[in-house]
């Protein structure tokens, strides 16, 4: 389920929209797999009532395999360029926000199994009242925390051009800008519409 885009501020925009881990389905999901194999083999081998039970568990663990989904379906972390949200929860919904302002430090944590599936813990430290958030399951953790990192120095950007007075360039503005440099020569073709794809990417 994707976030909702009505709850943006004026001028945010989303830069990465993040589920949980596939990982977090491993657990029923191999149970279920396990089950229905013993199932056929009570079923053959044992009894046919011996069968059913291991089948109801199999269905049971369906059961839990289909609410894992749910609950990763509704789990989001967002990354925009004013702040960073998590959202969670099928009926009941729960959220968290840290605007990058306040984000003093990113650390990411990861065991060797993490490492192998590309999957991890992100522990953002902020000035709120909380001090300390973690994230977990996050994949491509690194990766994560290079975007935050960049979106942070953007956004320590733009206070400083609203600071000074100094409008900032809309994106079609950026581009005939950099028009007249790719004319002029000052950047490469390749150059140029490397950084296009980027601006219209934020439109």
């Amino acid at each position: 389920m994707p976030f909702p885009r009505r709850l943006l501020n004026e001028g945010e925009d989303v830069v990465a929209e993040l589920h949980p881990h596939w990982w977090v389905f491993a657990k029923p999901a191999v149970t279920v797999l396990l089950l229905f194999i013993l199932a056929v083999v009570a079923q053959n081998v044992v009894n046919s009532t011996a069968g059913m039970v291991v089948a109801a568990l199999g269905l049971a663990a369906l059961l839990w395999l289909g609410a894992r989904y749910l609950q990763w379906a509704t789990t989001v972390f967002v990354i925009t360029t004013d702040r960073l949200i998590l959202r969670s929860g099928v009926l009941a919904k729960s959220g968290k926000e840290i605007p990058l302002e306040r984000v003093n430090d990113i650390a990411v944590n990861q065991t060797f199994f993490e490492r192998i599936i590309g999957s991890g813990d992100v522990t953002i430290e902020s000035g709120g009242e909380r001090g300390q958030q973690v994230f977990t399951d996050i994949p491509k953790p690194f990766l994560v925390q290079n975007v935050i990192y960049t979106e942070m120095e953007r956004s320590a950007a733009r206070d400083a051009r609203r600071a000074s007075g100094t409008r900032e360039l809309s994106i079609p503005e950026q581009l005939e800008k950099l028009d007249e440099l790719r004319q002029r020569g000052v950047i490469s073709q390749a150059e140029f519409d490397a950084k296009k794809t980027q601006l219209l990417e934020r439109m």
